[in-house]
Protein backbone atom coordinates (compact mmCIF):
# COMPACT_ATOMS: atom_id res chain seq x y z
CA UNK A 1 0.00 0.00 0.00
CA UNK A 2 1.09 3.69 -0.31
CA UNK A 3 1.55 6.40 2.22
CA UNK A 4 1.53 9.97 2.31
CA UNK A 5 1.85 12.76 5.19
CA UNK A 6 -0.87 15.05 6.53
CA UNK A 7 -1.16 17.56 8.63
CA UNK A 8 -3.52 19.78 10.51
CA UNK A 9 -2.32 22.99 10.45
CA UNK A 10 -2.69 25.12 13.55
CA UNK A 11 -5.61 27.03 12.06
CA UNK A 12 -7.08 23.83 12.21
CA UNK A 13 -6.22 22.85 15.63
CA UNK A 14 -7.39 25.65 16.94
CA UNK A 15 -10.40 25.11 15.47
CA UNK A 16 -11.16 21.98 16.84
CA UNK A 17 -11.04 19.99 13.53
CA UNK A 18 -8.93 17.37 14.12
CA UNK A 19 -11.37 14.72 14.74
CA UNK A 20 -13.81 15.87 11.67
CA UNK A 21 -10.74 15.97 9.61
CA UNK A 22 -9.63 12.42 10.77
CA UNK A 23 -12.89 11.23 10.33
CA UNK A 24 -13.31 12.05 6.18
CA UNK A 25 -9.89 10.56 5.73
CA UNK A 26 -11.52 7.23 7.34
CA UNK A 27 -14.86 7.60 5.79
CA UNK A 28 -12.80 7.75 2.61
CA UNK A 29 -11.20 4.23 3.31
CA UNK A 30 -7.81 5.50 4.07
CA UNK A 31 -5.74 3.80 7.25
CA UNK A 32 -4.16 6.22 9.87
CA UNK A 33 -1.10 4.29 10.64
CA UNK A 34 0.84 6.73 12.55
CA UNK A 35 0.02 9.94 14.22
CA UNK A 36 1.09 12.90 16.60
CA UNK A 37 0.24 16.11 18.05
CA UNK A 38 2.97 18.30 18.87
CA UNK A 39 4.42 21.92 18.30
CA UNK A 40 6.60 21.81 15.63
CA UNK A 41 10.83 22.89 16.03
CA UNK A 42 12.29 25.21 13.92
CA UNK A 43 14.71 22.09 12.00
CA UNK A 44 11.45 20.01 11.29
CA UNK A 45 9.77 23.68 9.65
CA UNK A 46 12.56 24.03 7.90
CA UNK A 47 12.95 20.97 6.36
CA UNK A 48 9.03 20.76 5.55
CA UNK A 49 9.66 23.58 3.73
CA UNK A 50 12.45 23.92 2.34
CA UNK A 51 10.86 24.66 -1.37
CA UNK A 52 9.84 27.26 0.29
CA UNK A 53 13.15 29.01 1.98
CA UNK A 54 14.13 31.88 -0.45
CA UNK A 55 10.63 33.17 -0.89
CA UNK A 56 8.98 36.42 0.84
CA UNK A 57 6.20 34.62 2.59
CA UNK A 58 8.77 32.16 3.87
CA UNK A 59 9.31 33.77 7.57
CA UNK A 60 5.41 34.41 8.31
CA UNK A 61 4.73 30.46 6.93
CA UNK A 62 7.38 29.51 9.42
CA UNK A 63 5.87 32.02 11.86
CA UNK A 64 2.19 30.39 11.67
CA UNK A 65 3.38 26.50 11.25
CA UNK A 66 5.47 26.76 14.55
CA UNK A 67 2.96 29.83 16.09
CA UNK A 68 0.89 26.25 18.08
CA UNK A 69 0.28 22.71 17.76
CA UNK A 70 -0.28 20.54 14.73
CA UNK A 71 -1.82 17.29 14.12
CA UNK A 72 0.85 14.95 12.17
CA UNK A 73 -0.17 11.79 10.50
CA UNK A 74 0.13 9.22 8.19
CA UNK A 75 -2.13 7.34 5.96
CA UNK A 76 -2.10 4.25 4.06
CA UNK A 77 -4.29 3.45 1.22
CA UNK A 78 -3.86 2.44 -2.77
CA UNK A 79 -3.27 5.59 -4.55
CA UNK A 80 -3.58 7.51 -1.13
CA UNK A 81 -1.81 10.81 -2.08
CA UNK A 82 -3.83 11.28 -4.84
CA UNK A 83 -7.16 10.87 -2.91
CA UNK A 84 -6.00 12.36 -0.01
CA UNK A 85 -5.24 15.39 -1.81
CA UNK A 86 -9.12 15.13 -3.41
CA UNK A 87 -10.23 15.03 -0.33
CA UNK A 88 -8.12 17.89 1.10
CA UNK A 89 -9.10 20.19 -2.03
CA UNK A 90 -7.09 23.17 -3.76
CA UNK A 91 -4.66 24.65 -1.65
CA UNK A 92 -6.37 27.93 -2.32
CA UNK A 93 -9.65 27.80 -0.13
CA UNK A 94 -11.34 29.85 -2.47
CA UNK A 95 -10.86 27.50 -5.39
CA UNK A 96 -11.60 24.41 -3.42
CA UNK A 97 -14.62 22.55 -4.43
CA UNK A 98 -17.57 22.09 -1.66
CA UNK A 99 -17.13 18.82 0.56
CA UNK A 100 -13.43 18.98 0.42
CA UNK A 101 -11.82 20.23 3.59
CA UNK A 102 -10.33 23.20 2.36
CA UNK A 103 -13.80 24.15 0.27
CA UNK A 104 -15.59 23.33 3.47
CA UNK A 105 -13.33 25.17 6.24
CA UNK A 106 -11.06 27.37 4.68
CA UNK A 107 -11.47 31.03 3.67
CA UNK A 108 -7.20 32.50 3.26
CA UNK A 109 -4.67 30.77 1.32
CA UNK A 110 -2.24 31.71 4.24
CA UNK A 111 -4.34 29.88 6.83
CA UNK A 112 -6.12 26.98 4.79
CA UNK A 113 -5.90 24.14 7.40
CA UNK A 114 -4.32 21.11 6.11
CA UNK A 115 -0.94 20.23 4.57
CA UNK A 116 -0.94 17.39 2.54
CA UNK A 117 2.02 15.77 0.45
CA UNK A 118 1.64 16.42 -3.39
CA UNK A 119 3.86 13.78 -4.35
CA UNK A 120 4.59 9.72 -3.88
CA UNK A 121 8.24 11.31 -3.53
CA UNK A 122 7.19 14.32 -1.15
CA UNK A 123 4.88 12.16 1.21
CA UNK A 124 8.33 9.55 1.29
CA UNK A 125 10.37 12.73 2.19
CA UNK A 126 7.96 14.42 4.52
CA UNK A 127 6.79 11.41 6.06
CA UNK A 128 10.49 10.95 7.21
CA UNK A 129 11.08 14.21 8.61
CA UNK A 130 8.41 13.59 11.18
CA UNK A 131 8.04 9.94 11.98
CA UNK A 132 10.88 6.92 12.31
CA UNK A 133 9.81 3.81 10.70
CA UNK A 134 9.12 2.13 13.99
CA UNK A 135 6.53 4.88 14.91
CA UNK A 136 4.51 3.20 11.81
CA UNK A 137 1.86 0.91 12.75
CA UNK A 138 1.18 -1.89 10.37
CA UNK A 139 -2.19 -3.56 10.80
CA UNK A 140 -5.28 -4.59 8.40
CA UNK A 141 -8.40 -2.70 8.82
CA UNK A 142 -11.41 -5.45 9.17
CA UNK A 143 -12.76 -3.79 6.28
CA UNK A 144 -10.12 -3.78 4.02
CA UNK A 145 -11.79 -7.18 1.96
CA UNK A 146 -14.65 -4.57 1.02
CA UNK A 147 -12.87 -1.50 0.47
CA UNK A 148 -10.37 -2.99 -2.37
CA UNK A 149 -10.96 -5.12 -5.15
CA UNK A 150 -8.21 -7.33 -4.73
Amino acid sequence: MDRTFVMVKPDGVQRGLVGEIVSRLEAKGLKLVAARFEKLPETRVTEQYREHLAKPFFPSLKQYIMGGPCFLMVWEGRGVVSIARKVIGATNPQEAEPGTIRGDFGIDIGRNVIHGSDSPESANREISIHFKQNELVMYTRIDESVIYEY
